[in-house]
C-alpha cells in the first residue's frame, strides 16, 4: 500500500487536475482506491461519512500522507439494505449479484426473497448458486428452489469442495468479464468460493485490512478481488465479497412496488378486478387466482404477504 505523493493540499485539494480511481476496499469513513496503474491508496472523503462504497468510481487529489476523495462519478446502479434504523450499502456498479444458497445448512428462502427484490429494485442480474448438492439435504434445498427455476432465475448447483475443479469450470465462463457480488449468510461456502476462484485471495485482503485497521479497529470489510491478470482488449472480472449479515431490511421499498419487484407476481399484474388491487384480500385479484392455480408458490405467496405487512408497518407514523 502506497502513500500518495504530495502534490495538492490537504485542506484545498488538488492543485490540479482530479485523477480518477476504483473504490477496492472500505470500513467507514476510509477507502482503499486503485489507480489506472494499479497503485492502491488509503483514501478518505470530505466530511464526517464516507458516501463511497466498493466499485465506485471516484476523482481524489493527495491530501498529506492518505488521498483525499473530492468527487464520486454517476453510479450505474447500488445494491442497498434499509431497516428501520439504518441504510447498508453493499456495492455499486455492479453487473450481477450471486447469491450463495446450501442445504446445510439450510438457507433461509425468506432472505433469499429480499435480497432478489434489492437486485430487481437496482436493476441487477441475479444468480443463484446452490452449493453442498453432494450433501444428503441437497436433494430439498433443490426441490425449494423450484419456483425460482419457473420465473426464470438461472440456477447453478455445485459442490465447492467436494468438486472444486467442477466448480471452477461451472462458474469460470459465469464470472468472466463480470464484477459480481457474492452474497450470502454465514455457512454457505463464501468463504470457499473466494478461495477457490482466487488463490491470491488472502494477500489481497491483508493488505487492504492492513491499510484499513491502522491505527483504529475494524472488524468486517468489503473487498473488491480482480480476476486474472488485465488482458488488452478484454474486460477483465471481478469478485466483491461483502460481510455476512442477518438480516436483510427493504424500507427503502414501498409496499405497492413489490408485486413488480416479483417476477411470478409481475406477470398476473392486469388481470386484477380493481386497479389498486394489493393482491391480498380483494374479490376478483388475478395474483390469488394465480396462486389456487398453482403458477405462484403458495410460500412465494406467504413471503409477499409478509414482507407487505413489514413494509407497510414501517411506513405507518410513530
Amino acid at each position: 500500500m502506497k502513500r500518495p505523493s504530495r502534490g495538492g493540499s490537504a485542506k484545498g485539494g488538488a492543485t490540479g487536475a482530479l485523477q480518477e480511481a476504483l473504490v477496492v476496499g472500505s470500513h467507514g469513513r476510509h477507502v482503499v482506491i486503485e489507480t489506472p496503474e494499479g497503485e492502491r491508496l488509503l483514501a478518505h472523503s470530505r466530511g464526517k461519512k464516507s458516501a463511497c462504497v466498493v466499485g465506485d468510481r471516484v476523482r481524489w487529489a493527495p491530501a498529506g500522507d492518505e488521498a483525499v476523495v473530492e468527487a464520486l462519478s454517476p453510479r450505474r446502479n447500488l445494491l442497498m439494505r434499509q431497516d428501520e434504523w439504518r441504510s447498508k450499502s453493499f456495492a455499486a456498479n455492479l453487473d450481477q449479484l450471486l447469491i450463495m444458497l446450501a442445504g446445510e445448512p439450510m438457507f433461509s428462502e425468506s432472505q433469499l426473497n429480499r435480497a432478489l427484490i434489492a437486485a430487481e429494485d437496482a436493476g441487477i442480474r441475479a444468480v443463484l448458486l446452490l452449493n453442498k448438492v453432494d450433501l444428503p439435504t441437497g436433494e430439498l434445498a433443490r426441490e425449494r428452489l423450484a419456483p425460482y427455476r419457473a420465473m426464470g432465475l438461472t440456477v447453478l448447483e455445485t459442490s465447492l469442495k467436494a468438486q472444486p475443479e467442477a466448480a471452477l469450470a461451472l462458474l469460470g465462463p459465469v464470472l468472466a468479464g463480470h464484477t459480481t457480488l457474492v452474497l450470502g449468510p454465514s455457512g454457505m461456502g463464501k468463504s470457499t468460493l473466494i478461495n477457490l476462484m482466487l488463490p491470491q485471495a488472502q494477500a489481497q485482503v491483508g493488505e487492504i485490512s492492513q491499510a484499513l485497521n491502522a491505527g483504529r479497529h475494524t472488524t468486517t470489510t468489503t473487498t473488491w478481488y480482480w480476476l486474472g491478470d488485465a488482458v488488452d482488449g478484454q474486460v477483465r472480472g471481478a469478485l466483491i465479497d461483502s460481510p455476512g449479515f442477518q438480516e436483510f431490511g427493504l424500507m427503502h421499498i414501498t409496499p405497492q412496488r413489490l408485486p413488480e419487484l416479483m417476477p411470478d407476481l409481475r406477470a398476473q399484474l392486469g388481470h386484477c378486478r380493481f386497479y389498486n388491487c394489493t393482491h391480498r384480500h380483494e374479490p376478483g385479484c388475478g395474483v390469488r387466482e394465480a396462486v389456487d392455480r398453482g403458477e405462484i408458490s403458495p410460500t412465494r405467496y406467504r413471503l409477499y404477504e409478509a414482507l407487505w405487512d413489514e413494509l407497510e408497518a414501517g411506513q405507518r407514523p410513530g
